[in-house]
């Protein structure tokens, strides 16, 4: 019995080390998600942060073709080309939905990232409700037709 003690210790260790490594990735994870969701939810309530942190990322983003473009790691032709991209994929991004990526996101934490209940998950999940009826108002007000099924 004295010889299957230290593997049994060990065994019993390891699966405790596990255990808490894959606990705080996904507490991680969902806290990750909810925060996301909070970024998103803040855009819908606050339309103009939205509208400067899309402005502050296509700067960032354009800075960045500008040095590769001075550097000659692209051509003139490619730049410009890079920048009408960026400049559609900003205005997409203005005219999304900011309340339905909240609601993928609590979503995503509640789904993906359960079990564990942690406190992230719990957040998320009273929001997501919420999020999701906001969502649905959002469309009403706009005219767009959908089923419940649709938004899931």
């Amino acid at each position: 019995m004295k010889r299957w003690l230290p593997t049994i210790s060990l065994v019993i260790v390891t699966g405790i080390i596990v255990y808490l490594m894959v606990y705080i990735d996904v507490r991680s994870r969902a806290k990750q998600a909810y925060l996301e969701g909070e970024k998103y939810w803040t855009w819908a309530e606050q339309p103009e942060l939205k509208k400067k942190a899309l402005e502050e990322k296509f700067i960032k983003e354009k800075l960045k073709l500008d040095r590769q473009l001075q550097k000659g790691k692209i051509t003139k032709v490619d730049y410009e080309k890079k920048i009408e991209i960026l400049k559609y994929e900003q205005e997409r991004e203005l005219e999304e939905s900011a309340i339905k990526y909240a609601y993928y996101w609590y979503q995503t934490a509640v789904e993906l990232f359960s079990p564990p209940e942690t406190k992230w998950v719990r957040l998320a999940r009273e929001k997501m409700h919420v999020a999701k009826e906001k969502w649905k108002n959002e469309l009403r007000q706009k005219g767009i037709p959908f089923e419940d099924y649709m938004i899931e």
